[in-house]
């Protein structure tokens, strides 16, 4: 009898473990996620942390920015890179997305895609993912202009700009360059195949857009006071804390790691794997380059090696190497940052003899080496499969370099005559300048009625616009 239950224990236990087994393997034929689904989640979370990198490279453009000038300014700094990407944020959901990725109008412009919305029936990638990577971007071309103009210029009218570029400018630019459906994408100066204009991560796109209208802000906003003297004296106007500077140019570097890598857009595949690691490394040794470049030149030249321009040094081999991260090999990638750094100190020079003033050399960092940058791609490109051509030094003639020089001339053209309109038209209707007082003052005190170091204050009198600063930052504040 008792052989006999422990036969049966043996077989019910023995059919509940097969029961078990079946279910369980039903189960994760049903309801496991399928290798599709898990590419298209690791290639989302890819996006959305790049993403996240590149939001943080604002905080470095803010560092960079308030190192580089004077204290009296830096809470004006300070609140137009905040509101920078606070703006572009809205405006590029409302309508800059739609510009950029609409449905295309004659690869002009695109014209749908307004109010971008969420899809629960959507595949692949989520749009509102790539939307999320793409306003990072946006938010970048619009704070480049601020170094530029910093100093002198009303908030107000900043707002105005910060605005029309994230909301227009910028998009269509995108649109032609990235949709897929842009003109500039499909431009070809030769009859095998369809290669164009070639722009991986935004040297032209992001970094040139914003170093022409910045251009253009200097331009059209003149110089700061006491920057240049009657006989043509070039007066230096120094940083007041070049510590915040350098933490800035650190943290863009940091950022610039999702900048370029995530510009693959995606991390599921072995190709995808190996495209994001050869930028990565790519983008890092373009910056030490650009660093060791700028250094070693500006020491030759001066006899010291200087720390603001070895810090543009880096921050321009990163710009030039963006266009091209994903194309070259490591060899050139090296050479490319080697010779912006170079590249950036000439440029502030020229800027000085032409009367230029940009406080933190937005335009030789940005502009000028964004164009360097870009056009590099049509001398060094060497990963055929990824451009569909190579460059001049690799066998592949004149066709890419032609490209290049035609997206750069047609892109510098647009964002040239649309920003110095734009500023023009700022100037005419609610000023562009704040007064001679308060840029003297410092436009802490005129334009946000605060300072940054109030307990470093040496003006206790009242200012022309009011109560003084007291402690706290906070005009009129009772005294602590």
């Amino acid at each position: 009898m008792k052989l006999t239950w422990r036969k049966t224990g043996l077989v019910l236990a023995g059919a509940l473990g097969l029961w078990f087994a079946s279910r369980g393997t039903a189960f994760a034929q049903d309801s496991g996620p399928s290798n599709e689904e898990i590419g298209v989640a690791l290639d989302t979370m890819w996006l959305l942390i790049s993403a996240f990198l590149v939001f943080f490279m604002q905080a470095g453009f803010a560092l960079v920015e308030a190192g580089m000038t004077r204290s009296k300014n830096t809470v004006n700094i300070l609140m137009k890179n905040l509101m920078d990407f606070a703006i572009a944020s809205i405006v590029f959901w409302m309508i800059g997305w739609g510009f950029a990725y609409g449905t295309s109008a004659g690869g002009f412009i695109g014209v749908d895609q307004f109010f971008l919305g969420y899809d629960a029936a959507a595949t692949g990638t989520p749009a509102l993912a790539s939307w999320l990577f793409q306003v990072v971007f946006a938010g970048t071309a619009a704070t480049i202009v601020s170094g530029a103009m910093a100093e002198r210029t009303k908030f107000t009218s900043y707002l105005i700009y910060s605005a029309i570029i994230s909301i227009f400018v910028y998009p269509v630019v995108v649109h032609w360059v990235w949709s897929g459906a842009g003109w500039l994408n499909h431009y070809s100066g030769s009859t095998e195949g369809n290669w164009g204009f070639t722009d991986f991560a935004g040297s032209t796109v992001v970094h040139s857009v914003g170093g022409w209208a910045a251009l253009m802000g200097a331009l059209i906003l003149g110089p700061r006071l006491g920057k240049y003297g009657a006989n043509g004296k070039v007066n230096t106007i120094p940083g007041h804390n070049m510590a915040l500077a350098a933490l800035g140019v650190f943290i863009l570097w940091l950022g610039w790691f999702g900048f370029n890598p995530g510009s693959q857009l995606a991390l599921s595949s072995q190709g995808d794997a190996n495209a994001v690691a050869l930028v990565a490394v790519n983008t890092n040794l373009a910056a030490a380059a650009g660093a060791l470049g700028a250094m070693f030149f500006a020491w030759v030249r001066s006899g010291k090696p200087d720390l603001g321009m070895t810090l543009n040094g880096a921050l321009a081999g990163l710009v030039a190497i963006t266009a091209g991260c994903a194309y070259v090999d490591p060899l050139a990638a090296v050479v490319i940052g080697v010779i912006a750094g170079p590249v950036v100190v000439i440029a502030c020079e020229v800027m000085d003899k032409l009367k230029i003033d940009d406080p933190v050399g937005a335009v030789p960092v940005h502009l000028v080496n964004g164009i360097w940058g870009t056009l590099a791609v049509g001398l060094f490109a060497s990963q055929a499969g990824n451009t569909g051509t190579t460059g001049l030094f690799y066998g592949g003639g004149m066709s890419l370099l032609i490209a290049q020089f035609v997206g750069v001339a047609a892109i510098g053209l647009w964002t040239a005559v649309l920003s110095g309109a734009m500023f023009y038209a700022i100037k005419a209707t609610v000023g562009l300048r704040v007064s001679k007082a308060e840029e003297e003052e410092g436009l802490d005190v005129g334009e946000h009625g605060s300072v940054a170091y109030p307990d470093f204050l040496s003006m206790p009198e009242p200012s022309a616009h009011g109560s003084a600063p007291k402690a706290g930052g906070a005009i009129g504040a009772p005294a602590k």
